[in-house]
């Protein structure tokens, strides 16, 4: 499968970039927005295609071109502002969204995050970023894309355990961004995964299990 990852330079996309370099069963792109970053991410195994997910629906649908799938994991980052929340979170993620349309890709995940459906569990200090992540997440399940949703606890940096926590009764509240990667690969090909959002923490299950369990 040729996976095209946007926010392929985050702490996630890089995870994803390495282990997807890594599979003999997918080849990875990586979307960036300046050439700066390309060196790092072509050594981890990716080609790289510059396009700006401030840009037009039609730059994105060129750069995605000839994907049988895109991760979507990109965001703003916690430095920004409330403005650019909306013009990458969400915004860039519907563009992303029109893009696989206009090029005929089928297959879309999205990271978003744990409880991004649940208005009344938003933290008060990062509403702007729930709001994005619930309102890409819903206009993702009204689109026509074999979708994907996985929505992870808060990210940590400590290695990948290799097993995780699916459902709706999660003790953990965090997982290693280096396990969400590895679940982004184990949904990939994962059709019992299709038209689905999946809660996703540490825990104890092996990854490929426990995205089949959901």
């Amino acid at each position: 499968m040729n996976v095209l990852v946007i926010g392929a330079n985050g702490k996630v996309g890089r995870h994803l970039v390495r282990l997807l370099g890594q599979n003999e069963l997918h080849r990875v792109k990586a979307l960036i927005r300046n050439r700066d970053q390309a060196e790092a991410l072509e050594r981890l195994g990716a080609e790289t295609v510059i396009a700006d997910l401030e840009g037009t629906v039609s730059e994105i649908a060129v750069a995605v071109k000839g994907s049988d799938a895109i991760v979507f994991t990109a965001g703003s980052g916690g430095k920004t502002g409330a403005d650019k929340t909306l013009l990458i979170d969400l915004d860039g993620a519907v563009k992303a969204m029109e893009a696989a349309e206009q090029a005929g890709i089928r297959r879309f995940i999205m990271v978003s995050a744990l409880h991004a459906e649940k208005r009344e569990q938003w933290p008060e200090s990062i509403k702007p970023y729930y709001v994005a992540k619930h309102y890409a997440d819903r206009l993702l399940e009204a689109s026509n894309l074999d979708y994907t949703i996985l929505r992870p606890g808060g990210l940590t940096d400590e290695p990948g355990s290799g097993k995780v926590a699916t459902g709706d009764h999660l003790g953990s509240h965090s997982i290693s961004r280096e396990d969400v990667a590895a679940t982004v690969v184990a949904v990939l090909d994962e059709r019992q995964t299709y038209q689905r959002a999946i809660d996703l923490v540490s825990g104890s299950t092996p990854i490929a299990e426990a995205v089949r369990q959901g």
